[in-house]
């Protein structure tokens, strides 16, 4: 087992070329060139072993899911992802770990081109945390305050795999190996609908990335705009498996209505621009299916669910919540 300085791990493992940055890994402090007309746009997310990934999880893996959950917010804004920083807390520094770990994260970077331009490194639990930025052009980046009553809700990709996976192996939920695996790719490899983000400038009205769970991150888009919104059930985008698997378990449907890790996006627009916004999908090759309405603000509620009959459904859990 390989340990290694601090130094050396930043060298051997995280320093590449970065040809879109003015000055990248070595300095006191990366130096970057924001276009003219853009605006940029800054994230971060931290992921901690034992609260946001399981023991023992593939690194390699874990370096591609670090990476995605920022593209994410990057692809709910509507921005170009360009820069990344990385910082680190390891038990040890072991290479047979980190190389793989930095494999899987610099695959994804240079899929998005992204440039890594500094971080830090320490010794502690596990704990990894990426800061990411992008550009925009000026005043046309998607944010949670622009839906208006009226509005369509659409949701990309298919919901609940993740949840319903990490159910699974937290022992909440039964599902045969088989069909575990596949689930398990949601978990572990989420896809960052980045392309579609771009496409949806001056279509959307507003969006957020699934990351704690539909109803609760539709929430917020409801609570930044002032309004409510009624969701389909019958329409929410799942897999056969999961689908049926909802009508049968209470946490199979929990996981397509509040589970987390989904990272696709959801967003509103106005309903004449239905074509505009099939017509984006399309371009970036993205399932995308409209689930819902936007609704004048009501005490009442934030959003609700509507059975087959438009019958209100009883939903106990909101979302992921951290502190919750």
């Amino acid at each position: 087992m390989t340990r290694l300085s601090e130094f050396e791990v930043i060298r051997r493992f995280f320093t590449h070329r970065t040809p879109g940055t003015a000055l990248g890994v070595g300095d006191d402090a990366a130096l970057v060139r924001v276009g003219a007309g853009m605006e940029l746009a800054i994230s971060a997310d931290m992921l901690v072993e034992g609260r946001h990934f399981l023991p023992r999880a593939d690194p390699a893996l874990l370096g591609h899911k670090s990476l995605a959950v920022n593209l994410s917010d990057m692809a709910a804004m509507g921005a170009k992802p360009r820069w990344a920083t990385l910082a680190l807390s390891l038990p040890q520094p072991n290479a047979s770990w980190i190389a793989p770990f930095a494999r899987g994260f610099m695959a994804l970077a240079r899929k998005h081109r992204v440039d890594l331009i500094g971080g830090d490194t320490t010794r502690g639990p596990l704990t990894i945390c990426v800061q990411i930025m992008g550009e925009v052009p000026r005043g046309k980046a998607l944010r949670r305050d622009g839906a208006k009553a009226g509005d369509d809700v659409w949701v990309s990709g298919r919901l609940g795999s993740a949840a319903l996976a990490l159910a699974a192996l937290q022992r909440r939920a039964h599902i045969a190996p088989r069909e575990l695996r596949v689930l398990e790719e949601r978990l572990h490899a989420p896809t960052p609908r980045v392309a579609l983000g771009i496409e949806l400038r001056g279509i959307a009205r507003s969006a957020i990335d699934i990351s704690d769970g539909l109803l609760g991150d539709l929430g917020h888009i409801c609570e930044r705009s002032r309004v409510s919104a009624f969701l389909e059930w019958e329409a929410l985008p799942a897999t056969p498996f999961v689908r049926s698997q909802a009508q049968k378990i209470d946490v199979a449907a929990r996981a397509l209505l509040t589970g987390g890790d989904d990272y696709e996006l959801c967003f509103t627009a106005p309903s004449h621009k239905r074509s505009a916004v099939l017509a984006a999908a399309k371009r970036t090759c993205t399932e995308v299916m409209l689930v819902g309405r936007v609704v004048p603000h009501t005490r009442s509620m934030r959003v609700q669910v509507l059975d087959s009959v438009g019958k209100p459904m009883k939903v106990r859990s909101k979302g992921y919540d951290h502190f919750g």
